[in-house]
């Protein structure tokens, strides 16, 4: 089948929970989009929110306060905030992607690093502070890139207050197998594959290494008999779960308020199912974005911050009808509730 990408774009919004809002729970959210990006600790929430019917972001700090919930570096090292059974299935399959990153980085073995890690965590939660300046003195180097170091080649998870709702709080590290009682497990590569593409499908291989950070996946794609194929306008190959929905291009699309950061168009490698070219330079800044994103009709059509403890939107790509104002003026108040929890 050819898919426009008008059709993509609402196939993807279906799968995302952003044409309606979802009766779930949060943690089942969570394992639909495969975890939410959390670098920093508004946006998880906000992703959250724009996807439930209803939704108590202090739920999810109880469930960081009690293991069930962690924040830690998965998805192309980034952090992000997991359930706990996903955080054990996933780091292991994504572990030597993120160690490839610290390729050259530190002039200390693999093995050097996760002895010191062992030892300075081996009864209580370590600082982050702390644990550089204990691996500084032990191994080659400075101790803020050392703590970095450690927490890619070990699965460690920062605790609460930090990234809980409202929370702050220095950096606190705790091994992912300590904080959950859980066990590092190993996913299987064919099943992430299946589940990236029903959260974000259909895609390629270089969405999907995009994605994870993970390389060299288009053979497993070619392998798997169960996917079925797509075209895009331009006759790329897209590859899909057999039962994945394709959402008619027609379907309305609420106005929706995310984060600085979303793997809703964080997670392709074009990032144009939800954007064009020039709204996206509109976004980033010499560090990353610099606001909040909003979504009209489907599309990455504004910006937004939270000022004085309110949404307010400080820019507009276009102008909009005055039923998309209507939606955003409801979508903005939604977010004042939320803030104001």
């Amino acid at each position: 089948m050819r898919l426009s990408r008008r059709r993509l774009n609402r196939t993807l919004l279906r799968r995302q929970h952003l044409l309606e809002r979802a009766d779930l729970t949060p943690a089942a959210v969570a394992r639909d989009v495969v975890g939410l990006q959390a670098q920093e600790s508004l946006p998880p929430y906000l992703s959250l929110h724009a996807r439930l019917a209803s939704f108590d972001p202090h739920a999810v700090t109880r469930g960081l306060e009690d293991g069930t919930w962690v924040r830690l570096g998965s998805l192309r090292g980034t952090l992000h905030l997991h359930v706990a059974d996903d955080a054990l299935a996933l780091r292991p399959w994504l572990q030597p992607s993120l160690e490839k990153q610290m390729a050259g980085r530190v002039p200390a073995s693999h093995d050097e690093v996760v002895a010191v890690v062992t030892e300075a965590l081996a009864d209580r939660p370590v600082e982050h502070r702390e644990l550089g300046e204990l691996l500084a003195a032990r191994l080659p180097g400075t101790p803020a890139e050392l703590a970095v170091v450690a927490r890619t080649i070990v699965p460690l998870v920062q605790l609460p207050p930090r990234g809980a709702w409202k929370g702050a709080g220095g950096i606190v590290w705790d091994h992912l197998e300590r904080r959950t009682g859980g066990v590092l497990g190993t996913a299987d590569t064919e099943e992430v594959v299946r589940r990236f593409l029903r959260g974000f499908g259909p895609a390629t291989a270089a969405d999907l290494a995009v994605w994870s950070g993970v390389t060299r996946l288009r053979p497993v794609l070619l392998g798997m008999a169960d996917l079925v194929r797509h075209e895009d306008e331009d006759g790329k190959v897209l590859f899909d779960v057999a039962d994945g929905v394709v959402e008619d291009e027609d379907a309305p699309a609420p106005v929706r308020l995310l984060g600085t950061y979303d793997n809703l168009w964080l997670a392709h490698a074009a990032r144009d199912r939800v954007t064009e070219a020039g709204t996206r330079g509109n976004w980033m800044g010499a560090n990353g974005g610099v606001a909040c994103t909003v979504f009209v009709d489907g599309w990455l059509a504004g910006l937004w911050r939270v000022e004085d403890g309110r949404a307010r939107v400080v820019q507009l790509f276009r102008d909009l009808t005055p039923a998309e104002r209507d939606d955003l003026d409801a979508e903005l108040a939604r977010v004042d509730a939320l803030l104001a929890s």
